[in-house]
């Protein structure tokens, strides 16, 4: 009986471990989404515990200690520090056979050396330790990001952030180089002309422009965009449920804002209409720049509405959507491209059985100028587990290029989430090496080596356009 985690975790064949360990396991890291706080990064945070690090904001491990029984104050409430990690150990062990127990583990192990498995009777000492480890210099923010070997990340925000934490971070010279991410998705938020009259407001003063109509909108977008681009952003992120590709003219978009910024509210076919020449007009912002745009679709988000007026989005109350995306999303993409204005993008399902309609749409588009332009992503919130990454490696493989993915990224908001790297890594690996075991590939380690190195780091970074510090 194999020893629980062991070195050679995840990997059941010769050639898997030969794979992770030679060619994987050294690589650098290129986190290219995340929602990581740069104030953290730019201050150099030394965390006053492992409950702030690890529990704050993390709605994997409230979602689970919910399914446990444990009442809310324990998760987001407020419970002291040291209780809400007590109950979060009394309910790792219930995680067994979920990513969470798996992720809880690497991430004991990888940072602070512990391999105790957690649970009540392991809590109390594993806390002393952990936090007492935080509490140093050696475990600042940017001191664990240096012991995943992290080079690159890019954190997600907002049109109206100022990026000042992103300045202060480049011109200290830091060896990880952290860049914004454009995630205009408040734009889109019409459903409410109150609030999003409130945001629009908010843009209006960052862009120091008067946004009377759809125009001056536009005007005010774009300058925010250039904003972005000076700080060293080179990527976008959508967030939709859905593609938005509704036929609209300018007239139409003109009127449709007119309307909210008026202070009415919009008929779906209007908010479908805005939306959509919303989308196009970041589409062509993107392409002009040469940015690479992320589309993440298919949640339902804030599915509880009690609890979403208690606690806000992001919180845990989210789940999968069975939305029929092909048609809307080949006519978005097709759009773009009838402009000359597709960029390179990367199309994120949450809804398994979207896996081949993503795998073959990013086919329609590749067009010979970039190797990979259009990407299928990597296995996203509730896929970004063992059987969630091998279905997404398998539906790319028979469809696309595997050679050409950009591989993993870490989605989290926790400072302690970059061994789900090598997790990844690991199930990469499994399965090239399992196919080399079987005689489905090569056992040429030269070439499936390079393969491997690729998708972990330099597949991304050249897609990215970065330069190595």
């Amino acid at each position: 009986m194999k020893k629980f985690m062991d070195k050679n975790f995840l990997l059941t064949s010769k050639p898997a471990r030969k794979l992770y360990h030679n060619y994987a396991a050294p690589m650098p890291i290129c986190d290219y989404h995340c929602h990581l706080t740069p104030a953290d990064i730019a201050s150099d945070k030394i965390f006053s515990n492992l409950t702030e690090v690890w529990l704050k904001g993390d709605h994997y491990k409230w979602r689970a200690m919910r399914a446990n029984g444990v009442a809310e104050k324990y998760c987001t409430g407020d419970a002291s520090a040291e209780d809400k990690f007590k109950k979060w150990a009394a309910t790792v062990p219930a995680t067994v056979k979920n990513p969470l127990y798996h992720w809880t583990h690497m991430e004991l192990r990888r940072y602070f050396g512990i391999n105790k498995l957690l649970n009540p009777e392991t809590a109390a000492a594993i806390y002393e330790q952990a936090s007492a480890m935080l509490n140093s210099r050696d475990f600042s923010a940017r001191n664990l990001l240096r012991k995943m070997n992290v080079k690159f990340l890019c954190t997600t925000d907002d049109p109206i952030d100022d990026l000042g934490y992103h300045k202060q971070i480049r011109e200290e010279g830091c060896d990880i180089k952290v860049l914004p991410t454009w995630r205009p998705d408040k734009l889109l938020a019409v459903d409410d002309s109150a609030v999003y009259n409130s945001y629009i407001d908010k843009l209006q003063a960052a862009a120091g422009i008067d946004i009377k109509d759809y125009n001056t909108l536009q005007q005010a977008v774009r300058k925010r965009h250039d904003y972005f681009e000076k700080a060293g952003c080179v990527i976008s992120d959508h967030g939709i449920e859905l593609p938005y590709a509704a036929e609209c003219t300018a007239g139409e978009a003109a009127a449709a804002f007119d309307a909210v910024r008026s202070g009415k509210e919009l008929a779906e076919k209007e908010k479908l209409k805005l939306r959509s020449a919303l989308m196009l007009f970041f589409g062509e912002l993107n392409h002009a720049k040469g940015w690479v745009q992320q589309i993440h679709m298919g949640p339902i988000r804030n599915n509880n509405t009690k609890m979403f007026r208690r606690l806000g989005p992001d919180s845990g109350y989210d789940s999968i959507g069975d939305f029929n995306l092909a048609r809307p999303l080949a006519r978005f993409l097709d759009k773009l491209e009838l402009r000359e204005a597709l960029a390179k993008t990367v199309l994120y399902n949450i809804n398994p059985g979207d896996n081949a309609v993503l795998a073959t749409m990013i086919g329609n588009f590749q067009d010979g100028s970039v190797p990979g332009r259009m990407q299928f992503g990597s296995g996203w919130w509730f896929l970004d587990q063992k059987r969630g990454i091998e279905d997404q490696l398998e539906n790319l493989s028979a469809q696309g290029l595997l050679s050409r993915f950009i591989g993993m990224l870490t989605d989290s908001r926790s400072l302690l989430s970059f061994p789900r790297h090598e997790y990844f890594r690991r199930i990469l690996c499994n399965v090239l090496g399992r196919d080399m075991a079987n005689g489905e590939i090569p056992a040429d380690y030269e070439l499936v080596g390079k393969m491997v190195r690729n998708i972990c780091y330099y597949n991304v970074v050249s897609y990215l356009g970065l330069k190595e510090q």
